[in-house]
């Protein structure tokens, strides 16, 4: 006899994974660095070409019986005045997930708020991690940096030229909440 779950608990519990799939930690750990909960400080540019500032809120998170790393992106954060207001509002989530035959990662963002979905593909670059979507125009370039244990920078950087230049589009600074 199946057993009755509650529909949201259900999805919860079966996209939840505590931790890494074994034989693959070490590629994993790449983004799993990044589980936990993050206050974020994001600047981009407003629709009238001016620099704007937002605060809010990241979540990463193991999901797929740990195969995977999906995080969450709110900005304006719950509650915040301009929550879900584009298009300086986002609220977004991104599944990541190590190809083994690629050698890279696969990252799909998507954001229903601006109406977005974009597919990446991700290397760590020395100390930083690269993720690059090629397949539009403009292209998106997107930098983890300054990476530690409480802290990082992403960075979005476009491209109109196919790679040759790139200009600033957003810039996030993330800082680890304290774990409860």
């Amino acid at each position: 006899m199946a057993q009755t779950v509650d529909a949201g608990q259900g999805l919860v519990e079966a996209l939840h994974a505590d931790g890494p799939a074994p034989g693959h930690a070490k590629e994993l750990m790449l983004f799993g660095r990044f589980v936990g909960s993050w206050d974020v400080a994001w600047t981009g540019i407003d629709a009238s070409g001016r620099e704007a500032d937002r605060r809010g809120e990241l979540h990463f998170g193991w999901v797929l019986g740990g195969r995977a790393v999906q995080d969450v992106w709110i900005v304006p954060g719950r509650g915040e005045p301009g929550e879900g207001q584009p298009p300086l509002a986002f609220h977004g989530t991104t599944i990541r997930f190590y190809d083994r035959a690629l050698g890279a990662w696969r990252s799909t963002w998507v954001e229903p708020v601006n109406g977005r979905v974009r597919r990446f593909i991700g290397r760590p670059a020395g100390e930083e991690i690269i993720l690059l979507s090629d397949e539009e125009n403009p292209q998106l370039r997107w930098r983890f940096t300054e990476i530690t244990s409480d802290a990082f920078r992403w960075r979005s950087e476009i491209s109109r030229d196919g790679g040759q230049a790139w200009a600033f589009n957003e810039d996030m600074r993330l800082t680890r909440r304290p774990q409860h």
